[in-house]
């Protein structure tokens, strides 16, 4: 079976997009980087800064602040915020604290978060919603898009595939983070990441 080319995907998408509106889900500033450089010469981004899983309000504010200088300094998009809501994220993960990084637990943390961007994107008009989660090497875009699309039909907002990675995405946003001089963590966020090797 072969393996879904979700890079390509976005890149068809986008063909026709000229003018449509983009909600897209970030991280974090470094991650966002190379994102918006794709996007933002076809459609028109804002960023979504939902995180709750991170660890304490003092990371959460940090990356916040560096997502926000990064889009001052760039004009790449437009910003939008959310309350920092670590219990919704400790209830979406119960049960699910001891699962290896990359299970059961990263799949609900992404479906919390994605969830979000969909009811935000329908509740604003925008045409799609996306995530820079897909640039890590370490995340599992095919989880991640096959998330997106089960949302796109429950929140009847299309969903821009992507596998950000992809054309040396990754490595291109280590470029622009150098440039930027921006704060580049070393962990996904959450409480267990950190504690684990």
């Amino acid at each position: 079976m072969n393996a879904v080319n979700y890079d390509a995907l976005m890149l068809r998408a986008l063909e026709g997009a000229q003018g449509k509106r983009v909600l897209l889900h970030s991280c974090c500033a470094p991650c966002s980087s190379y994102c918006l450089t794709e996007l933002a010469n076809h459609v028109r981004v804002t960023v979504l800064y939902y995180n709750p899983n991170l660890d304490c309000e003092e990371e959460y504010k940090k990356r916040r602040a560096e997502q926000i200088r990064f889009l001052r300094e760039t004009g790449l998009a437009d910003f939008m915020d959310c309350d920092y809501e670590p219990q919704a994220f400790a209830e979406a993960v119960r049960g699910l604290e001891d699962a290896p990084e990359g299970g059961a637990r990263c799949e609900r943390c992404f479906r919390l978060r994605l969830a979000r961007t969909a009811q935000e994107a329908r509740a604003h008009g925008y045409d799609y919603f996306a995530t820079t989660l897909t640039v890590s090497p370490l995340k599992n875009a095919a989880l991640i898009n096959a998330i997106g699309e089960q949302l796109a039909a429950e929140y009847g907002v299309k969903w821009l595939p992507s596998d950000f990675k992809k054309r040396g995405g990754y490595q291109a946003s280590i470029v622009l983070s150098r440039e930027h001089a921006l704060y580049r963590q070393n962990y996904c966020g959450c409480i267990y990441s950190v504690r684990r090797p």
